[in-house]
């Protein structure tokens, strides 16, 4: 496959601002390296990073048999705006703000090196 092995996660609840830094670490960096990164990070982000990575390599070991995973690096990664969840915030003398919850979609493309 020319254009890498992909997998998206699409609609998490999690602002893209918290992700990009963790997504910036693993970018451009083999597959094995990247996942360990993932595993010793306490962010939220990075467990949602690591099980779109993860998604990412068990498809290319799927479509390609004589792939193996330390044949593999982290191609792309793209952590995108998704809608924003609107919720009511009560505030004093029956005033009201709006709190904006935002959520994010994760793309990893995978390819071998």
């Amino acid at each position: 496959m020319a254009d890498g092995y992909k997998a998206v996660s699409k609609f998490l609840i999690c602002s893209p601002y918290k992700i990009r830094p963790v997504a910036n670490l693993i970018r451009r960096k083999t597959y094995t390296e990247a996942v360990s990164i993932l595993e010793n990070m306490p962010h939220k982000g990075a467990r949602l990073i690591r099980k779109t990575l993860k998604s990412a390599g068990a498809n290319a070991l799927s479509v390609n048999k004589h792939l193996e995973e330390d044949m593999l690096y982290v191609r792309e990664i793209m952590i995108d705006d998704g809608p924003r969840m609107k919720r009511l915030w009560c505030r004093a003398r029956g005033r009201a703000d709006m709190l904006l919850k935002r959520l994010c979609h994760i793309t990893v493309v995978v390819d071998r090196t």
